[in-house]
């Protein structure tokens, strides 16, 4: 009767992953469990499997820590448990369940320790290997992720890390985007942080209460942001998302023109134990463009609730988001008092609305001070301030984003010409 070696054992205990069996299905994942299933293949298919899994490790970077990245996917992967224990339920599950989590989790951790030079010294045809032994690269297994460094805990430092951090793409990512009636990832949203946001302080501080009651579970608004353009509303509430993501707040944004969809998107966000904040970025309407309807039933009076999870928060240049003329006003409508009404009721339901206007010359000046002091740029105050004014008159007038540009530009050709010339 022939017995199993070890890599024989971890391919027979990998393919019977039950509660994290959609692991099998990640691309990494299933290349390893593909390599481990071919000890007892030829060596054509074993080498083939080698490379292949090797490929995959290097173009993740993840070559010199496999024991963190198939741990790290355990963590992030989206199951019965992993969703029972976001909601703060894992107690409740059956104990038949808590069992074949902590047998899984004890399986990828024994997985994620399988070493090359084991595998390599269990394939059957060590008389075929020769000299091909020597020229296979060797990947590095390094350390599992922390939930992971003590067996007996694993199921309940999992549980910890579900409920603090949600579960699935929620606890792998902050930034999301409403598109082709899904919520998609984005992985590199942008890092500004509050304390990079100059002037402003009490519009911010306004729109930062709100989000911390939001956080806490305390009566919060819809908010909207409007006023100039380049005033920072937007870097606002991306601020905010960095500011707080630890906290549990993520953030999906949503074309204007899928405003239809805020059912859909409800009902898939209504039960994740986190806050999310429904972001609506430039919002603006033609008079003719009925779409608002959509908005209005979203802020309130629609069928389709909002969840105590969700808030709304919409940039505009507009405080009336609406466009009118004073043609309309004067055109052949009998009802004019009832059409403005009807116009003017969309911004009226953001229950917190937040002026962000053109600075005076005194806010452009600081704001410009605020950043060459973090650049640490070596300008005289006097020169500093004469080309930030000339910039901004090129630019068409002063604003936080023309004091960047300028910023920017001026930083640039500092480091330019206290370069060393080429020879």
């Amino acid at each position: 009767m022939n017995t199993m070696n070890t890599t024989q054992k971890a391919a027979l205990l990998m393919s019977s992953l039950s509660v994290y069996r959609g692991l099998m299905q990640r691309t990494v994942v299933k290349a390893f469990y593909e390599l481990i299933c071919s000890v007892d293949k030829p060596i054509r298919e074993f080498t083939d499997a080698w490379g292949h899994f090797f490929s995959l490790l290097c173009e993740r970077g993840c070559a010199g820590h496999w024991a963190k990245y198939l741990t790290e996917t355990a963590l992030y992967d989206d199951n019965a448990f992993s969703r029972a224990a976001a909601a703060g339920e894992a107690d409740e599950l059956p104990d038949s369940v808590r069992r074949a989590v902590q047998r899984d989790l004890s399986v990828l951790y024994r997985l994620s320790l399988l070493r090359p030079a084991t595998i390599l010294s269990d394939y059957c045809h060590q008389d075929e290997l020769g000299y091909v032994v020597r020229e296979l690269p060797r990947w590095e297994n390094g350390q599992p992720a922390k939930e992971f460094f003590h067996e007996e805990t694993f199921l309940q430092h999992l549980a910890d890390f579900y409920r603090h951090n949600g579960c699935g793409m929620f606890a792998r990512y902050r930034a999301f985007i409403w598109r082709n009636g899904n919520i998609e990832p984005v992985p590199y949203p942008d890092s500004i942080d509050l304390s990079s946001l100059k002037s402003y302080q009490v519009q911010r501080q306004a729109v930062t209460d709100n989000t911390v009651a939001f956080l806490q579970g305390v009566s919060s608004n819809n908010c909207l942001l409007y006023g100039d353009r380049g005033t920072g509303k937007s870097s606002t509430v991306k601020a905010l998302l960095n500011a707080y993501a630890k906290d549990g707040l993520r953030m999906v944004e949503m074309p204007k023109d899928r405003l239809g969809d805020f059912p859909l998107l409800i009902e898939k966000i209504a039960e994740i134990p986190l806050k999310f904040i429904l972001f609506i970025d430039d919002l603006s309407f033609s008079s003719d463009d009925k779409s608002y309807a959509q908005l209005k039933a979203v802020l309130e009076g629609g069928l389709a609730v909002r969840p105590a999870n969700t808030l709304i928060y919409a940039t505009s240049n507009r405080r009336h988001i609406v466009k009118e003329s004073f043609a309309e006003r004067n055109g052949d409508d009998i009802h004019v008092n009832d059409t403005i009404q009807e116009t003017l009721s969309l911004s009226d339901r953001f229950g917190l609305a937040v002026n962000f206007s053109k600075p005076t010359k005194e806010q452009y000046i600081e704001i410009v001070e605020g950043l060459a002091a973090e650049k640490q740029l070596s300008l005289d105050h006097d020169t500093l301030i004469a080309e930030a004014e000339q910039f901004a008159i090129g630019r068409g007038g002063r604003s936080p984003r023309c004091a960047i540009q300028f910023i920017a530009a001026a930083e640039a050709k500092q480091k330019l010409s206290s370069a060393p010339d080429e020879p």
